[in-house]
């Protein structure tokens, strides 16, 4: 994700290139120039029958294409911002629980605040690197045994919630915690939980493709179409007018269909590990527990892109 000061126009027109998206844009847009150049070239310097097409038809293609275009980026950022909230409750979800075990846990028990305070934080890195088929297992922290059981998991993040949730069933035995207090505890296990499986219901299901592959046609037909329309009024102006358009049209498609899936890598997409790193830091910081101030600036990055 890029990060960026909202009010700060210049600083952003200085990084406009940092984003794969735009760079992508801008070459098809190159693309769409030296096609309508092509187009230009053949019908007014050698005079050749060009198509002939209504403008009036063609405002109202232009017009159903824009409310497809509405719905298409609306659709996507509905997801993005789905991801975001649901990350934000994530963020909610761990810190509650490292404020539970921080009200039950002995202040002297250093190595168990360093325990729980480690599994928890571990949390939101097993969910990043589900989502993104990554999983980085030096981000996390655990003793040998567990950091095993979770190489070998099939699902690493539901591991680590039943971790903490066996950790806490002991924590029951020896009667740091009693029954009562489970009551204040599942509810973060069951939050945690909701939040692994929307992220995944979002992953797994994608825009159909019928509809992606039909908007994309659409936008092809609509700036193949548009040279012949504008030629015969515009001369080679047409030129840079349909590569303006082709930007706005191709812009929103692209820009569309990199936010529809918020967990990746593109410079749009959520900044999942930073959002991790913030949850280490408040989690360390409940449970008293010390933490590198490497790890602490991981939390917060200047102007750039971050993932």
């Amino acid at each position: 994700m890029i990060v960026y000061k909202g009010g700060d126009w210049w600083q952003a027109l200085r990084h406009f290139h940092t984003s794969a998206v735009i760079r992508h844009l801008l070459k098809r847009v190159t693309l769409v120039g030296l096609y309508n150049a092509v187009i230009a070239i053949w019908g007014l310097e050698f005079h050749h029958h060009m198509l002939n097409i209504s403008r009036e038809y063609f405002s109202f293609l232009g017009i159903l294409l824009s409310l497809l275009l509405v719905f298409r980026t609306n659709t996507a950022y509905d997801r993005y911002y789905e991801g975001r909230k649901v990350w934000g409750q994530l963020v909610s979800q761990c810190r509650g629980l490292a404020i539970e075990f921080n009200a039950v846990l002995p202040r002297d028990a250093i190595a168990s605040r360093r325990y729980f305070a480690a599994l928890i934080s571990n949390f939101p890195f097993a969910l990043k690197g589900s989502l993104r088929n990554d999983m980085k297992f030096e981000q996390m922290e655990a003793t040998p045994d567990i950091m095993e059981r979770l190489r070998s998991a099939e699902n690493v993040a539901v591991t680590l919630i039943s971790v903490l949730q066996e950790s806490l069933e002991q924590l029951r035995q020896v009667e740091i915690v009693r029954d009562i207090h489970l009551l204040n505890f599942k509810p973060h296990f069951l939050g945690m939980m909701s939040v692994n499986g929307v992220c995944e219901r979002i992953k797994a299901t994608p825009i159909p493709f019928s509809y992606t592959f039909f908007i994309k046609a659409y936008i092809l037909i609509f700036i193949g179409v548009m040279p012949f329309v504008l030629l015969s009024t515009s001369g080679y102006f047409m030129i840079p007018i349909t590569m303006f358009g082709a930007y706005a049209l191709l812009g929103l498609e692209m820009i569309g269909e990199e936010i529809e899936n918020p967990f990746g890598l593109d410079s749009n997409d959520l900044p999942l590990t930073q959002l991790s790193n913030k949850i280490r830091v408040a989690v360390h910081d409940v449970l008293r527990v010390e933490l590198s101030e490497q790890k602490k600036a991981l939390a917060a990055v200047p102007y750039s892109v971050v993932h």
